[in-house]
């Protein structure tokens, strides 16, 4: 069942209850109201009654004028029950059905109750034994009929459950028109969401009232678009860059296969051997880049870390090291020594490929005769790791943009690079729960810090977990 007929039936359901509540509530109060008013009249008129003969007097006709408004009428009987000349009013029958004057004969005390003087004709009965000075009468009765006020009972009743038909009537079509316009928004929105597509996540949903629950659920939804929207961009730039840097090295491999082909089977020894080597370096870029791309695969997928304590002072000397040997001296590379070990919490092997892709971006941009310096130290609750170059430096442009996929600030000098060292060096940082800084001055140099908090991931306090990468 729709959402509008569930609401519809709910709302419905509940308004009828209530009213059916109501309804009782105000009949029932109403019937009793009409019931008392019957009793209570009758027992007055007894009682004056009684007194009045109690009295020795007789009924004057202005007597009886009061006493028998309103349909009362008053018995009056001697010791044997029976009904006396001073009786006014009488029903028909005259009594005959009534007991409850026994009662209080018997007793000597008043007596009350129900009778039926005619076929069905109900009427209260009160009784008051009397002890005149004279005369036979020995009790009093009073009565009227409950005919009048269930007339009216009857006629609330049919009015009532006329009006609760209809009021219940109208409240579905309240609640129909009252789910119809709460459910509207959702209808929009889920009529402009089955028009998106792939192609179409930069349309977003409307929103007709943000401070509403739906409008708040509408205003989450479209955040989450927007997200959608960037990853997608994301996924279709890194599928065009991942396709433009595969088919350069296969594009070279094909050439030279090709060259092998035509040339070297008619003993071309050295075009078959520079075309060999070819072959091989780009089936290495090749192995290099796809490489990259599964290590930024598994770190998006959340692949697990294999986590200990370990001296991140080490890990930067053991990188510096093999960083001096690549460098073969035409850079300078040195290890800043700590006077004690920097303790932490991280997977070692992915810190010092993190150290690795940033000692190898220094050299690769640092001049024939500059240096490179590597630094550890304790930074509040984190441990981090400084490369400080003498390069070229990166413009201030350009320094926001260093850290996506496939990017290379000056691609002329990137020396056969992707353009995913940086990336990686991020995505490992992040998943440990730190960040990579940047700093940068064109024509001097640049420093950059992998910062990681001191005991492992998760460990840093709201305060001090970065928020973003900074650049």
């Amino acid at each position: 069942m729709p959402i509008r007929w569930r609401l519809t039936l709910f709302i419905a359901l509940a308004i009828g209850a209530i009213l059916l509540v109501l309804v009782m509530a105000l009949f029932y109060l109403l019937k009793d109201a009409l019931f008392t008013n019957v009793e209570v009249t009758a027992r007055g008129r007894a009682m004056k009654a009684a007194k009045d003969i109690r009295a020795g007097e007789t009924l004057h006709k202005d007597d009886v004028e009061e006493l028998t408004l309103d349909g009362v009428f008053v018995i009056v009987r001697d010791g044997k029950g029976r009904v006396l000349p001073e009786s006014v009013h009488l029903p028909p029958g005259g009594g005959a059905r009534d007991t409850v004057w026994r009662k209080a004969l018997n007793s000597g005390e008043r007596a009350w109750g129900k009778a039926e003087i005619s076929s069905n004709d109900p009427a209260y009965i009160y009784a008051v034994p009397v002890d005149p000075p004279h005369g036979p009468a020995r009790v009093v009765e009073a009565g009227k009929s409950y005919k009048p006020a269930l007339e009216v009972v009857q006629d609330v009743r049919a009015i009532l459950a006329t009006g609760i038909g209809v009021a219940f009537l109208l409240s579905i079509g309240g609640a129909y028109l009252l789910a119809r316009t709460a459910l509207r928004p959702v209808e929009a929105v889920t009529a402009t969401a089955r028009e998106m597509g792939e192609r179409d996540l930069g349309k977003r949903l409307p929103v007709a009232n943000p401070n509403d629950e739906i409008g708040r659920l509408t205003t989450t939804i479209n955040g989450l678009l927007a997200r959608l929207d960037a990853a997608f961009s994301r996924q279709r730039r890194f599928a065009a860059d991942a396709s433009h840097e595969l088919r350069t090295p296969l594009t070279a491999i094909s050439g030279h296969a090709r060259m092998l082909d035509e040339w070297a089977l008619d003993g071309d020894k050295q075009t078959a051997r520079r075309s060999v080597g070819t072959i091989r370096r780009e089936a290495g870029k090749m192995r290099g880049l796809v490489e990259s791309l599964l290590t930024l695969t598994r770190g998006d997928e959340g692949a697990p870390m294999k986590v200990g304590r370990y001296d991140l002072g080490a890990v930067g000397k053991e990188a510096t090291e093999t960083a001096r040997a690549a460098a073969d001296g035409k850079v300078s590379v040195e290890f800043v020594p700590n006077e004690h070990e920097i303790m932490a919490t991280f997977d070692r092997e992915r810190v010092m490929q993190v150290a690795s892709i940033l000692l190898d971006n220094a050299v690769k941009f640092t001049p024939e005769g500059g240096s490179v310096k590597v630094r550890v130290e304790e930074e509040d609750g984190s441990v981090a790791l400084a490369v400080s170059d003498t390069g070229v430096g990166i413009s201030e442009e350009q320094l926001p943009l260093i850290f996506e996929r496939f990017h290379r600030a000056d691609p002329s000098r990137s020396e056969g690079g992707a353009g995913l060292g940086l990336s990686i060096a991020r995505q490992i940082a992040e998943s440990h729960g730190g960040q990579i800084r940047a700093k940068s001055t064109p024509g001097t140099g640049s420093t950059f810090t992998l910062l990681l908090p001191r005991n492992g991931p998760g460990s840093l306090t709201s305060s001090e977990r970065p928020t973003e990468p900074s650049a």
